[in-house]
């Protein structure tokens, strides 16, 4: 078990990328969780095989229909939060 903490920039807020990325994340037996940011970025906390979070990674650099990501920033850590779900934050 590995946890990913991941900012993505670009055209991604107003996209429905929170709701895409817990759809892959649900298809991949993830946990944690995903949100806005103010500066216009999406933050997200993958915890889970480091194999799957590597497929949501891969996805997250299109993301969905209207989304344009210009970068995808992953630190890997060590200290895993306690969560046994994914859900978006408001």
């Amino acid at each position: 078990m590995v946890q990913a903490h991941v900012f993505i920039t670009g055209q991604v807020q107003g996209v429905g990328f929170r709701q895409f990325v817990k759809s892959e994340a649900r298809k991949y037996s993830i946990c944690g969780w995903v949100q806005n940011l103010p500066d216009g970025r999406v933050e997200a906390m993958l915890q889970g095989k480091k194999d799957a979070i590597e497929q949501i990674l891969m996805v997250c650099q299109k993301g969905p229909f209207l989304a344009e990501v210009e970068n995808v920033e992953v630190a890997w850590e060590k200290d895993l939060e306690a969560v046994d779900n994914f859900e978006i934050i408001q």
